[in-house]
């Protein structure tokens, strides 16, 4: 039994690794002109959060406009990865997010 449950232990700490290793793909950072950010990952799909940082839902194609005046157009929905980021920054594991 107990070596059963150091196999689970296991076996969750290797997935949540793997999770967190997903979400550090982060290549630009946008600000919006209505204050919410769109984080574009490696491989070129894209994430929004509102001027709250709370994660939300933009449909693909949507055209926005950054507070630099350039226009993007939303590629992909990645509202679970911008959500795993703001839970590593409240957990005060930030990474740097632009380069």
């Amino acid at each position: 039994m107990f070596k059963q449950i150091l196999i689970a232990a296991a076996g969750c700490v290797v997935a949540i690794s793997a999770f967190a290793a997903d979400n550090k793909g982060v290549e630009k950072v946008y600000e919006l002109t209505d204050g919410s950010k769109v984080f574009l990952f490696e491989g070129g799909k894209m994430g929004m959060e509102n001027k709250y940082g709370k994660p939300v839902r933009m449909k693909p194609g949507v055209i926005m406009e950054t507070k630099s005046g350039e226009r993007l157009i939303m590629i992909g929905d990645e509202v679970a990865r911008v959500e795993s980021l703001g839970h590593q920054r409240r957990a005060g594991n930030q990474h740097e997010t632009t380069k």
